[in-house]
C-alpha cells in the first residue's frame, strides 16, 4: 500500500467517527423545559404582586400563589426564582419569550386563555362579584348593569366574562382599563368614578376593610385559578405542576393555605372599617414615628404594632377599659411596672413599652413555632395572658391537634371556659379564650390594611390618588 493510500485511511477513520457523533447528537432531542429547569436548579415563576398572590411582609416574601410556587420547587429540587409584572400583558409576555417557566398569578382559566397557553386544573375557586358602591341602588341582574359605567383590568377574565354578557345585554358599557390592580378598580366605584367593578371573591374580601362603602351586588360568574404554561412537545414540567396541584389540592394544603391568608378577612364589620379608615388620616400620623422606632427596637413591623395599637385602644393614649388597663396599647399596671414605665397614658412610653413586651412573650414561644405562628401565638398571648395561651396548647396536643400551628391552636382557646377543660389546665378558667381568638383576627385584619396603605402611600380620604393612573390611562379623567 502506497504512503498516500495510508494517509488518506487514516484521514478517513476520524472524518467517519465524527460524522457517527454527529449523526447521534442530531437524533438526541432538546431537553425539556423540566431538564432546564433541573439542569440550572432554577424554577422561573412570574407573578404579580398583590395581596392574593405575592407580596413581603415583616418576615419576607409571602402569597397564596408564593407559597405553592415555593413548595412546588422545593419539590423539583430547585430555587424559586420570581419574576415581578406589572400587568397580565407582562405575565404573559414573560411566557412567550421563556423568562419564565410558569405563571402563578390568580390566573383565571379562560376559553381564550387556552388557545394559546397550557393551563393546569383548577386549584381554587372563587366567585367573579359585580361590586357597587353602598346607597345607590343594587342591580340584581346583569341587564340591570346596562348604560352604568363597568371597569375592569384590561385583557382580565373580566373582561372575557363581560364581552360574552354583552352578546346577550347589548348595552353594556364596559372599560377596560390597563394594568388597573383590584384596589384601583374599587377605588374608582367608591370615589363615584365609575358605577361597577368586577372583581374576584378573594381579592374583595381582602379589601374591605379600605373600602366599607362598597358591596357585592352578585357573582357574575365562578372561575378556577390555574397555573399557565407555554406549550412545549415534552410537557414534563406541566406533568409534575399537575401532580403537584392535585395532591396540594387534595390532601388540604390549599385549604391551609386559603385558611392562612383568607379567613382573617372573611367577618367584616362596616362600622369597624368606616372608623379605622377614619383614624389611619386622622390619628395615626401622630404616632407613625414612635411606631417606627418601636418597630426597630423590637423587631417588629411598625405597622403590625400599630395594628395592635389599634386594636387596643384605636389609637387613644386615654383609652381606659373598666379592668383598670389603660393608655395607647393598654398596659396592665402589673406589666408597666415590669417595662419600667412610670405614665401609661404617654403615648410614646406606651407603644415603646408595648412592643418590648411583645418581643417577650415572642421571645418565650417553644423556637420551633414556625412564623407566621409565633407571632399570632404572642398576640394572642399579649391578649389573654402566655398561661392561658399554653393551656390552649397542650388541649391542642391532647385532642390529636398540632400546637405550633394557629389555626388549630385557636379551635382550643375558646374550650378553656368549659368546665371539663379549665379544671385540667394549669391555669385554669380562661374567660377571655374566644375574645382573643378574635383580637388576633382583627389585627390580622388591620395589619393587611395597613401594609397596603402604606406601600402605596395611600390612606383614608387620599385613596382617590389610586385609581387616577388607570383612569388617566382611559382617558376617563
Amino acid at each position: 500500500m502506497s504512503a498516500l493510500k495510508k494517509q488518506i485511511r487514516h484521514l478517513l477513520v476520524p472524518a467517519a467517527i465524527l460524522t457517527a457523533v454527529a449523526a447521534t447528537t442530531a437524533m438526541k432531542p432538546a431537553p425539556s423545559a423540566l431538564e432546564r429547569i433541573q439542569a440550572r436548579g432554577e424554577l422561573v415563576v412570574v407573578t404579580r404582586v398583590s395581596p392574593t398572590t405575592y407580596y413581603e411582609d415583616q418576615y419576607g416574601y409571602t402569597g397564596l400563589e408564593y407559597e405553592l410556587a415555593e413548595d412546588f420547587a422545593k419539590e423539583l429540587g430547585v430555587d424559586l426564582q420570581i419574576v415581578e409584572a406589572d400587568t397580565l400583558d407582562e405575565v404573559f409576555d414573560a411566557l412567550r419569550d421563556g423568562r419564565a417557566d410558569l405563571a402563578a398569578a390568580g390566573l383565571t382559566i379562560t376559553p381564550q386563555r387556552k388557545l394559546e397557553f397550557d393551563f393546569s386544573t383548577g386549584y381554587q375557586a372563587v366567585q367573579e362579584k359585580i361590586i357597587y358602591r353602598m346607597g345607590e341602588p343594587r342591580p340584581r341582574n346583569v341587564s340591570e348593569l346596562a348604560g352604568k359605567r363597568i371597569v375592569v383590568l384590561e385583557g382580565s377574565s373580566h373582561a372575557e366574562q363581560l364581552a360574552l354578557l354583552q352578546q346577550e345585554v347589548p348595552f353594556l358599557d364596559v372599560e377596560e382599563l390597563p394594568g388597573a390592580s383590584a384596589e384601583q378598580l374599587l377605588a374608582l366605584v367608591h370615589d363615584g368614578r365609575a358605577d361597577y367593578t368586577m372583581v374576584d371573591s378573594n381579592a374583595y374580601a381582602i379589601h374591605r376593610t379600605l373600602f366599607p362603602e362598597l358591596v357585592s351586588a352578585f357573582d357574575a360568574s365562578e372561575a378556577q385559578f390555574g397555573w399557565a404554561f407555554q406549550r412545549e412537545t415534552h410537557p414534563q414540567l406541566y406533568h409534575a405542576a399537575q401532580r403537584y396541584l392535585n395532591r396540594v389540592k387534595a390532601d388540604g394544603t390549599v385549604a391551609a393555605l386559603e385558611q392562612r391568608f383568607y379567613s382573617h378577612a372573611e367577618r367584616f364589620n362596616l362600622y369597624a372599617a368606616r372608623s379605622f379608615m377614619r383614624h389611619l388620616d386622622n390619628r395615626l400620623p401622630d404616632y407613625t414615628a414612635a411606631f417606627q422606632q418601636a418597630g426597630e427596637d423590637s423587631g417588629f413591623d411598625w405597622r403590625l404594632l400599630a395594628a395592635v395599637g389599634y386594636q387596643e385602644s384605636m389609637w387613644d393614649p386615654r383609652a381606659v377599659s373598666p379592668t383598670g388597663v389603660r393608655g395607647l396599647m393598654m398596659l396592665t399596671q402589673h406589666t408597666a411596672n415590669e417595662m419600667g414605665v412610670g405614665d401609661r397614658e404617654d403615648p410614646f412610653e406606651s407603644i415603646r413599652a408595648g412592643a418590648a413586651y411583645l418581643r417577650k412573650l415572642h421571645d418565650r414561644m417553644p423556637a420551633r413555632i414556625p412564623e407566621p405562628d409565633r407571632t399570632w401565638m404572642a398576640i394572642a398571648a399579649y391578649n389573654v395572658g402566655i398561661g392561658h395561651l399554653e393551656d390552649a396548647r397542650v388541649l391542642t396536643q391532647r385532642q390529636g391537634g398540632d400546637p405550633d400551628l394557629w389555626a388549630d391552636v385557636r379551635g382550643r382557646l375558646p374550650l378553656l371556659r368549659q368546665p371539663q377543660h379549665y379544671q385540667h389546665a394549669r391555669h385554669g378558667y380562661a374567660s377571655g379564650g374566644g375574645q382573643a381568638v378574635v383580637y388576633v383576627r382583627a389585627i390580622r385584619g388591620y395589619y393587611d390594611t395597613l401594609v397596603w396603605a402604606t406601600n402605596t402611600q395611600r390612606h383614608g380620604n387620599m385613596m382617590l390618588a389610586m385609581a387616577q393612573p388607570a383612569a388617566e390611562a382611559s382617558g376617563n379623567l
